[in-house]
């Protein structure tokens, strides 16, 4: 199966309407609300970043993003010149763009343990056994504590896996904080966990998912 055109898709942010807005303006909530509940300085990582404007417009935003060190790895070319762009327009010189497959653990190199993780646009395009691994392996890029944010775009017609999601988070050491749904049958839903266990070193060269869509 082809891979959706993620630069066409980028553009249902437009609509507010839209599941992505929708998720967008949860996401951006939750990191102010944690950054609000943080001091000192904070490392975020986020995983498959698109252009990024999640994090970088949040930052952009607040006058203390100087204590903030942002790690963005996406594999598309053009959406991560978007996200250096956005970045760099901003003024917020903390943030990295990594070219890279987020998918392989090597990526993360020198950007773990980070305080706050995104795993936001990945569920809902990946397998359950590679969720099941990525969630599995999350503990390695996480600080004690550390915030983790997930999504999974949810369909009546098809099964929804979203309670085993959050089951394999608590399995794996971390603690619910919130879980909201834009629609209680179908639509976009969002999950935020903190890490409660011990600090796990990273196994690079391990290889978690793959797009299937």
């Amino acid at each position: 199966m082809a891979l959706r055109d993620y630069e066409q898709w980028l553009r249902h942010y437009d609509d507010p309407d839209s599941s992505l807005s929708w998720r967008l303006r949860h996401v951006q909530a939750y990191l102010r609300e944690d950054l609000d509940g943080r001091t000192g300085p904070v490392r975020i990582v986020s995983v498959c970043a698109g252009d990024g404007r999640d994090i970088i417009d949040v930052l952009a935003a607040r006058d203390d993003a100087s204590r903030v060190e942002a790690v963005l790895l996406e594999a598309h070319p053009r959406m991560a010149d978007r996200a250096k762009d956005r970045a760099a327009a901003a003024g917020l010189t903390g943030v990295r763009v990594r070219v890279c497959d987020a998918a392989d653990t090597s990526a993360y190199v020198d950007a773990v343990p980070a305080d706050i993780l995104l795993l936001v646009g990945i569920f809902g395009n990946i397998s359950e056994t590679d969720i099941s691994k990525t969630i599995a392996t999350a503990p390695q890029f996480c600080a004690p504590g550390a915030t983790v944010l997930w999504s999974r775009g949810r369909d009546g017609s098809r099964n929804d896996i979203n309670d085993r999601i959050r089951a394999e988070f608590a399995e794996v050491g971390f603690g619910e904080l919130t879980y909201a749904e834009s629609d209680p049958v179908s639509g976009a839903a969002l999950g935020a966990v903190r890490y409660d266990g011990a600090p796990v070193p990273l196994d690079p060269g391990q290889h978690l998912f793959t797009f299937w869509r």
